[in-house]
């Protein structure tokens, strides 16, 4: 289980950097592009939760 921790861990660190990136930036094309992928990330994250959960309950 420890390999999907760290792969939510992950998704959740890129998740963050996407969106400080998003914040810093000056090009209203590229901070939409940074808040597109911090979603993205996002989305991985909640479902490799979902996936540790259901290893969990098993």
């Amino acid at each position: 289980m420890t390999e999907l921790q760290d792969r939510l861990e992950r998704f959740e660190t890129l998740t963050a950097e996407c969106e400080l990136i998003a914040k810093l930036a000056t090009d209203t094309a590229k901070r939409e592009f940074y808040l597109k992928l911090a979603g993205h990330y996002y989305q991985l994250a909640a479902d490799m939760r979902q996936v540790i959960a259901n290893k969990a309950a098993a």
